[in-house]
């Protein structure tokens, strides 16, 4: 798969190029959040902002589903990252349902 480099803060939003404020997306999550710092995972719900991979711990916000294929939001964040980001999307889901059963998925982290 191939990844990309993404600003964590936009430099839109006066976000710099180093290395605290960047991370690997793929390409298509890196489109869904564009600009973004914030998110909601329903309109009617407040703004919540989305996980930052350096300030916030990955197992405190997500989780797999049983098979591996499904990402679960475990609080606020998590689940707004996951519906901005457009993360359980089907293509991807298919995709993660290979690698599971390669033995190449979940990551571990």
């Amino acid at each position: 798969m191939t990844f990309e480099f993404e600003h964590i803060v936009p430099t839109s939003l006066g976000g710099e190029t180093v290395f605290q404020n960047l991370c690997l997306s793929c390409p298509t999550c890196n489109r869904f959040k564009s600009d973004r710092t914030v998110g909601s995972s329903d309109p009617v719900t407040a703004e919540f902002p989305l996980f930052h991979p350096h300030l916030n711990d990955w197992n405190e916000h997500f989780e797999w589903s049983s098979d591996a294929t499904v990402l679960i939001g475990q609080t606020q964040i998590g689940q707004v990252t996951i519906a901005t980001l457009k993360m359980n999307r089907p293509q991807i889901v298919r995709v993660r349902r290979l690698w599971a059963a390669m033995n190449e998925h979940p990551p571990i982290f």
